[in-house]
């Protein structure tokens, strides 16, 4: 069995995509997995860690910030379209799988006018412009959610989740809280944006602290690498972190993220596809916060399915500061029947088997 994988510019389509091929390596040792990506992309780096073959075509995203610079990033495409079909032409796949992000698109393209199987995964509920125009070709497309089907018109599809890290599957909450070093019983809060953190968040966190620091919570705060120092920095300026009555850990990350979902009541975060997935996997009711320059606004769009469920709150970014914050955080707090309801509704739509179906379609 001979196989290409491809999916680049986020983590958000690397790590489905290596979840993927690692799934496929345990049932199928033999088989050879080729992942295609670029060479500037985040996946140049962490595909090759893991332990798979990399080969790179040269494309870029769309630069919708003006007409010339987009033309410039269109005028790649016929280009990286011939690197993809010399790529699939050569490695000769049986199956090849998209899992979203423009490198995908010129590889999957070439693979459907060759030989083999095409699959692509749509990890949002608004899917993006290049599987909306691969959606026809494929052979089948795959969902997160149940809303993208709408949007699309396809051959097959179905809707099977988006592939979790494994150890975000049955977390022991208690054990979670004791590793964390926090207080069982008392309300819990996880404040994050991401590896790289989310500025809007930090800084509504920061002048929403004056208040938060006087209530009886937890608060788990990772404010990303590149904003901790100033983040740290400024809350010591703008408070006497000595008179905090809520216990507060500040950190730039954490490696065991999992614990920290498992442990908390309420989340404050975006609306990634993969972070919504993990919020499901645990039940934990969240108010969302989409980032506003995700193409097309897709963030936004997950974050209204869930929304519209009532499993989820939601805070437009421009409208999120220090004063919404704390009321919104007070306001779920102190409705516990809401947030239990609320929790109920967003695991409902957890897929803890979405890997396994994933690669149960694409091997059938």
């Amino acid at each position: 069995m001979r196989i290409i994988i491809s999916g680049g510019g986020t983590g958000g389509h690397i790590y489905p995509a290596l979840a993927i091929a690692q799934e496929i390596r345990e049932r199928m040792p033999d088989a050879a997995i080729l992942y295609v990506g670029t060479k500037g992309g985040m996946e140049s780096a962490i595909v090759p860690r893991a332990g798979f073959d990399f080969q790179t075509i040269d494309i870029s995203g769309i630069n919708r910030s003006s007409l010339i610079k987009a033309s410039s990033s269109l005028s790649k495409l016929p280009r990286s379209f011939f690197q993809g079909w010399e790529v699939v032409r050569d490695f000769k796949p049986d199956i090849v799988i998209g899992t979203g992000g423009y490198v995908s698109f010129p590889v999957v393209l070439a693979a459907t006018f060759l030989d083999g199987k095409t699959y692509i995964h749509e990890q949002n509920a608004l899917p993006g412009l290049a599987n909306r125009s691969l959606a026809r070709r494929v052979d089948c497309v795959m969902l997160t959610f149940p809303e993208a089907e709408k949007h699309l018109k396809a051959k097959s599809i179905k809707v099977t989740g988006l592939p979790v890290r494994k150890d975000m599957i049955g977390v022991n909450a208690r054990r979670a809280r004791q590793e964390l070093e926090l207080m069982e019983g008392k309300f819990t809060l996880l404040v994050f944006g991401g590896s790289r953190g989310a500025y809007s968040i930090n800084r509504a966190m920061l002048d929403a602290m004056e208040r938060l620091r006087k209530e009886d919570i937890q608060i788990i705060w990772l404010t990303g690498e590149s904003g901790y120092r100033e983040i740290r920095t400024a809350l010591a300026d703008k408070v006497n972190i000595d008179s905090f009555r809520c216990k507060l850990q500040l950190l730039p990350y954490m490696d065991n993220i999992n614990l920290a979902l498992a442990s908390a009541d309420l989340a404050l975060c975006r609306a990634g596809a993969s972070t919504l997935c993990e919020l499901a996997i645990v039940g934990l009711p969240a108010i969302l916060v989409p980032y506003p320059y995700a193409a097309e606004n897709h963030q936004e769009m997950n974050a209204r399915a869930l929304l519209n469920k009532n499993a989820a709150a939601m805070v437009i970014d421009e409208f999120l500061d220090g004063d919404t914050l704390y009321q919104k955080v007070s306001e779920l707090k102190s409705d516990q029947a809401g947030l239990k309801e609320m929790s109920s509704n967003i695991r409902r739509e957890a897929r803890p088997d979405a890997l396994k179906d994933i690669a149960d379609i694409v091997l059938s």
